[in-house]
């Protein structure tokens, strides 16, 4: 593929005024004064390398060739996420299982997410902490953080995700470092899903005892990025695109990547999403990198949300593609599945799984002021029902493979 002469997304070039105004003039390619202006290829290279991707141009003659090859290429990672290997799926999911039990062996991985706060200064469309929505808000103090780490400490988990609404006001760094510094006392694995950050602000998490961040990009479409990020700070698509490659500046040990599929082309979104991982691979070859599958759900006043055009094949089919292009790489399965599909990928691509999920606020101890969901989970099951079905598959339920010394 020439990248000189690769053509670029519509957003290269211009920019709808109308996106703009709906905002106090945000326009969603330009920082704000505040944010670290990242001086990085990556972000244009996974850009130009997604949008001039011809699915269509691909036959099953070019997904054996992706198959059969020793290590896979942008163009063949490609041909797996196209239309013309879907039919051969059960090919992909076999390559997929070898290279997961040679790198990952039976082992998979546990942790549960913990929502700090679900007060939000963004509007984004198909999110249930969209700050328009008329939903049950909170945020938890000290001693209703340590409540909860405790609660799920006494699970037997070892690895904790915080995760807050995107308000830097209410949910500032400070109270984030703070947050992370009681989970770093009781967890070996910390990581952290909040807005996205400065390199500095990065390095002080870290200090306080973050291992990893997790930044989904929801949609790579810069287009229809800035349709669906109605206001708010997440409207800047390429701060937050650059955020991974941040927080590795600023210390962090691994970064997680993810877009949200069924937002847009699924097959599309994948490919950038992978390709991101792949050049931030590269270029930080020492960086532990993961993805994450998510798929659009319900959300609190509209449960019609669902995954457009992404069935349960077709995200194995991602999953089976991330495998292949990045064999060493996390592959985290979320609770938006149903358990029986999620403990049948452990054991073909994906290596973390969550378990006794809540996506609200205070929900782990028993709080009775909680405060409400941002999505509907489609998994619920415990901490010990989800290492008895791993184990059932043949998996053996790891809390984690790292000791901060």
């Amino acid at each position: 593929m020439d990248i000189a002469s690769a053509p670029r997304f519509p957003r290269l070039d211009a920019v709808d005024p109308a996106d703009v105004a709906r905002d106090r003039g945000i326009d969603p390619l330009a920082y704000l004064p505040d944010m670290d202006v990242t001086d990085s290829p990556v972000l244009g290279e996974l850009l130009d390398r997604a949008a001039a991707f011809d699915f269509d141009a691909v036959g099953q003659a070019d997904v054996r060739a992706a198959l059969a090859a020793d290590r896979l290429s942008p163009e063949g990672f490609g041909a797996l996420l196209s239309p013309a290997a879907e039919p051969m799926l059960e090919e992909l999911a076999a390559a997929a299982r070898n290279a997961r039990r040679r790198w990952f062996g039976s082992t998979a991985y546990l942790f549960t997410p913990l929502y700090l706060a679900n007060y939000c200064d963004n509007h984004c469309v198909y999110c249930g902490f969209n700050r328009d929505n008329d939903i049950c808000r909170a945020r938890l103090d000290a001693d209703g953080i340590v409540a909860e780490l405790d609660a799920i400490a006494a699970t037997g988990l070892e690895e904790i995700l915080l995760l807050t609404g995107e308000d830097r006001a209410r949910t500032d760094v400070a109270y984030i470092g703070e947050a992370c510094k009681l989970a770093a006392e009781r967890f070996r694995m910390v990581g952290v899903e909040v807005y996205p950050m400065n390199e500095d602000e990065y390095a002080y998490l870290h200090a306080c005892g973050v291992d990893y961040v997790t930044v989904f990009q929801e949609t790579y479409d810069p287009v229809l990025y800035g349709k669906l990020h109605l206001a708010g700070r997440k409207r800047v698509f390429p701060y937050r695109a650059n955020a991974q490659e941040r927080a590795l500046r600023g210390g962090m040990r691994g970064a997680a990547f993810g877009a949200l599929l069924g937002l847009g082309d699924f097959r599309r979104d994948a490919l950038a999403c992978g390709l991101h991982a792949w050049l931030l691979q590269r270029a930080y070859p020492h960086a532990e990198l993961s993805l994450s599958c998510p798929r659009l759900r319900p959300i609190v006043g509209n449960g019609s949300l669902g995954p457009r055009d992404v069935g349960e094949r077709q995200l194995l089919q991602v999953m089976c593609a991330y495998r292949l292009l990045l064999p060493q790489a996390g592959i985290t399965i979320s609770s938006r599945e149903r358990a029986g599909f999620r403990d049948e990928v452990m054991g073909i691509a994906a290596t973390k799984i969550s378990a006794g999920v809540s996506t609200g606020v205070g929900e782990h101890a028993g709080e009775e002021e909680a405060g409400d969901d941002q999505f509907e989970i489609a998994d619920g099951r415990d901490v010990s029902q989800v290492r008895a079905a791993l184990r059932a598959a043949g998996l053996e339920p790891v809390m984690n493979d790292y000791v901060r010394l």
